[in-house]
């Protein structure tokens, strides 16, 4: 059987990145959702419910395609953790996660639109991190201005150094697209990555 065609459903430049490190051929559509949490949703089903989202909207316009869906939310404690969007929030956001961890949930979703067929999963990642002076805080901002990335932080860049540990089963989850988990669903697809 020969594979559908794949499309990555997401504007993300890091998810594309990632799913280039496959070597198969994909196209990329930007999925145009309301992403709000539902009453009472916890933040793995949301993440998980997004991310078949994405998918579904996107098979509306690609039949016959294996179409990738994902969503990402970063947690301290039990409040989300956004994009910072200004200098002053990226502070903020950064003196908070000093000396502690962040649990990331990347919900992932592959979406057979021929056959209607659908996996989906939430990919759990923790991040550590180390005790961040004010200083160290100010240099890193300046330099990186991560103002884009959830938690201030670019882990595929300098923010490596703000980190201690991780803990998960797939590093690729930390940037929102666990390849590990998406090599066994598209296998569940027959999709051949060797072809």
């Amino acid at each position: 059987m020969s594979n559908l065609p794949l499309v990555l459903g997401s504007s993300s430049p890091f998810r594309k990145m990632l799913l280039e490190r496959l070597m198969v051929p994909f196209t990329t559509a930007s999925p145009d959702i309301d992403e709000s949490s539902l009453a009472d949703e916890t933040p793995a089903a949301l993440v998980e419910r997004l991310a078949i989202e994405k998918a579904k909207e996107i098979s509306k316009t690609h039949s016959s395609h294996l179409i990738i869906g994902s969503d990402q939310v970063a947690l301290h404690g039990d409040q989300v953790v956004g994009k910072p969007h200004t200098h002053e929030r990226a502070v903020q956001q950064l003196r908070t996660a000093s000396g502690k961890q962040i649990k990331l949930y990347t919900g992932l979703a592959l979406l057979n639109s021929a056959t209607g067929s659908i996996q989906s999963e939430v990919i759990p990642f923790t991040v550590h991190f180390k005790s961040l002076s004010d200083e160290v805080i100010e240099h890193y901002l300046r330099k990186e201005e991560p103002y884009n990335c959830a938690g201030s932080v670019k882990s595929e860049g300098l923010g490596i150094a703000l980190l201690e540990k991780f803990e998960g089963d797939d590093p690729n989850a930390l940037i929102g697209l666990p390849l590990i988990r998406l090599v066994a669903m598209l296998e569940h697809e027959n999709f051949n990555l060797f072809s």
